[in-house]
């Protein structure tokens, strides 16, 4: 965690700012049911990817794609040497495919570590990040972005629902935050943040609870 780069720190601040708006979306998916977020979202994420493949293939599209938001993108999302979708496209999309698929609990805290605590990587490791532990990789990690991803990650874990509160929910929850932190680490030059974080977390949630507490009904939240 904490991507090192040659942006401005004002722009990585920015860029962060946005990235915490979409903290509405575990917030409001707390009150309301999958088939209504789903609705919301299922149209909004088309429209992100749409509008996002156009710029690539449709001339106009990418001048006024580029003139609005060009100083937000990083490199790597300018598609030059591979197309990509931006942040925020993949953002929905992982919101759209986490809801699909996991328990409202999981969902609400995979995405909040994802949006608290990766934001908070970024800015750490841009700012304070010397130590790098992908050391020749174009999208390089810094020991302090991870740090700093794991604190924030913690406090997120201590916070957000759980089914009875026992000690074994915290505990899988802080597991699953180091094989986030693993995933994001080792896909990074394949699979964006937005995908590998919430994805990895939620799965390896998934599959604890289902394993070490059978008997907790991990749907009680989704009605």
């Amino acid at each position: 965690m904490g991507e090192t780069s040659n942006t401005p720190f004002r722009v990585e601040l920015i860029r962060k700012a946005i990235h915490l708006c979409s903290l509405s979306i575990p917030v409001l998916y707390y009150s309301l049911s999958k088939s209504t977020a789903l609705t919301i979202l299922i149209p909004l994420t088309a429209g992100f990817v749409i509008v996002d493949v156009l710029r690539y293939y449709h001339q106009p599209s990418t001048k006024l794609f580029h003139t609005l938001f060009g100083w937000l993108l990083r490199e790597h999302e300018f598609g030059k040497k591979v197309k990509t979708l931006n942040g925020g496209t993949y953002m929905l999309v992982s919101a759209t495919i986490c809801i699909l698929i996991f328990p409202k609990l999981i969902v609400i805290t995979a995405f909040a570590i994802l949006i608290i605590a990766d934001s908070a990587a970024a800015l750490v490791g841009q700012r304070f990040g010397h130590h790098k532990i992908s050391v020749g990789r174009p999208r390089s990690k810094s020991i302090e972005g991870s740090a700093a991803f794991l604190l924030c990650s913690f406090v997120v874990v201590l916070l957000t629902p759980k089914v009875e509160n026992l000690p074994g929910e915290y505990i899988i929850g802080m597991v699953a935050v180091f094989i986030g932190m693993l995933a994001e680490a080792f896909s990074a030059d394949f699979l964006d943040d937005n995908l590998a974080v919430p994805l990895s977390i939620g799965f390896a949630m998934w599959v604890m609870y289902l394993l070490f507490l059978p008997n907790l009904n991990i749907y009680q939240l989704d009605g």
